[in-house]
């Protein structure tokens, strides 16, 4: 890397942010789509209040040659453009040398179609660490000698495939910073919602009380904190049935003393 001149981190952080904040570091060929809606609402005052950092890495300035190439045909022939591992490996080093190695206190992530499906406990994982290093890949993806050379944990949002691991990173950092200690003040929020105990989540409502010929039902405006327990339970388990019978069938199988 001598022959470039060092690459500069932009990043967003708070001046008086505690030396303990849970930082996110993201490695991007675009990095003017950060902040974007991490900046705003709660992500964005917990961002301000240094509850949070975000530090956002251009991949560019560590290509190689006049043209800072990062990419380069896929070896064997096929469409499309693959990210070079030596350039790669260069970000990497750069944005993890004042981060643990250890890959259970900060994980190293690809977001990747092909990765493991990121749910409601990975972002509870990712929050319950230091922070995390996102790389967000483009074009056909990375060369594979740069995942198993730093024992890159790959993750995917769905079965679909975008142009780039941008988006679903801000997904990722959302999930986990909301988990994060004085982010939504109220912890119960977390503690309710849609996957935290398996279930997808009960039905809301609120004012007016009739609204379209629709009224709120009953039991939640009877003051019976047990009743409305049974029926938001109730609701939370018809939706997930419906919805989602692969959540259904782990619930079932749990309660029925399984793995």
């Amino acid at each position: 890397m001598s022959e470039n001149p060092e690459p500069q981190d932009q990043t967003d952080v708070a001046p008086d942010r505690p030396c303990s904040a849970w930082v996110a570091k993201v490695i991007t060929l675009v990095p003017g789509a950060f902040p974007g809606v991490l900046g705003e609402s709660l992500t964005g005052k917990a961002l301000d209040e240094g509850r949070w950092r975000l530090d956002v890495t251009d991949l560019r300035p560590f290509g190689v040659g006049r043209h800072k190439n990062v990419d380069d045909t896929p070896a064997g022939g096929g469409a499309g453009m693959v990210l070079r591992a030596d350039v790669l490996a260069d970000a990497l080093d750069h944005v993890g040398a004042d981060m643990p190695t250890d890959r259970a206190r900060w994980p190293l992530v690809y977001l990747s179609p092909r990765g493991a499906r990121f749910d409601q406990a990975t972002a509870q994982r990712f929050a319950a660490c230091e922070g995390v290093t996102l790389l967000c890949g483009r074009f056909e993806g990375v060369d594979e000698r740069v995942l198993e050379e730093y024992g890159i944990e790959e993750v995917s949002l769905g079965d679909f495939v975008m142009t780039g691991g941008e988006i679903a990173a801000m997904a990722v950092i959302d999930a986990a910073v909301r988990l994060r200690p004085g982010v939504l003040g109220n912890l119960a929020s977390t503690e309710d919602e849609s996957f935290s105990h398996g279930l997808l989540e009960h039905p809301h409502y609120t004012r007016p009380a009739e609204w379209r010929g629709r009224t709120i039902p009953d039991v939640l405006l009877s003051g019976h904190h047990g009743e409305i327990g049974k029926l938001r339970q109730a609701e939370a388990e018809r939706i997930t049935r419906e919805r989602r019978p692969d959540l259904w069938a782990a619930h079932v199988e749990k309660k029925r003393g399984g793995p």
